[in-house]
């Protein structure tokens, strides 16, 4: 299946609304803001459909206005099914001046024999502020199916004014590599990283902080570095999707935002 996301947002005075949604099935996008008052617009991405299956294509594209701030959430863990040609997944993100974006997505978790290729790419202006999080897992593990998975593969890509600042390239396949070697993941079991880039940030409190919270966590290991920019890059090993999952989030709340920025003179 050859599956289409959009979205455009822009501000409506000081608040981030919804311009343009379109997507085909199986997606479905849910606005879940609470407090329509508020400067950040919070969007569900949802899908109809159990997981990716084999010759899956998906394309997904997000554009934000100057000024605008955007939370886009998942409703699920991301199953990659079963495989014997593969599926993939193309992210695009255009962040104009002064915007906010985060995404914390579930877990992907790969099935047997699963195939599965993602590239990220993000594009950010002058005074953005960005957190992206992924995670990934070795696959069903209490169905005894940890890292019985063909091939994973994610690419991220982030630019600043059309100049490339951070690449992450992420590849496992567990036939070939030993998943257990000293660099790679000495016997845990799921790896989380996050991203989070913005240009006034105190880094060395934000870093002092996280370490802390991070520290009184069980049965992970972690390593915080400065960024190009400034910024933070976090990765995190562990052996449960839930706490690793529950580990970003903990760290997304505490990290700044891009304030209001110019909105008046952006506003739809």
């Amino acid at each position: 299946m050859i599956a289409t996301l959009h979205i455009e947002t822009a501000l409506r005075g000081n608040s981030t609304f919804l311009k343009t949604s379109y997507c085909t099935t199986p997606f479905k996008v849910a606005n879940i803001t609470e407090d329509k008052k508020d400067k950040t617009l919070r969007l569900m991405l949802m899908s109809s459909s159990p997981g990716i299956l084999d010759g899956d294509a998906y394309q997904q594209k997000i554009m934000l206005a100057p000024g605008c701030a955007l939370e886009l959430q998942t409703q699920s863990y991301q199953r990659l099914f079963n495989m014997k040609a593969g599926a993939s997944q193309n992210l695009e993100v255009h962040q104009a001046e002064g915007s906010t974006f985060l995404f914390l997505p579930h877990p992907s978790v790969p099935h047997e024999a699963a195939i599965f290729s993602a590239t990220n790419k993000i594009f950010l202006s002058d005074n953005c502020s960005l957190i992206f999080g992924e995670i990934l897992t070795c696959g069903r593990k209490l169905s005894g199916e940890a890292f019985l998975f063909s091939k994973y593969h994610n690419l991220t890509q982030v630019y600043l004014n059309n100049k490339l600042i951070i690449k992450e390239n992420l590849l496992m396949q567990p036939a070939t590599i030993n998943i257990n070697a000293i660099g790679q993941l000495e016997g845990f079991t799921h790896q989380a990283s996050l991203i989070y880039l913005h240009e006034t940030a105190d880094c060395e409190t934000l870093l002092q902080t996280i370490t802390e919270q991070l520290t009184q966590q069980n049965d992970i290991i972690f390593g915080i570095t400065a960024a190009p920019i400034k910024g933070l890059i976090i990765r995190i090993l562990g052996q449960k999707g839930e706490q690793l999952h529950n580990c970003l989030k903990n760290i997304a709340a505490i990290l700044p935002q891009v304030s209001t920025h110019k909105t008046e003179a952006h506003a739809v």
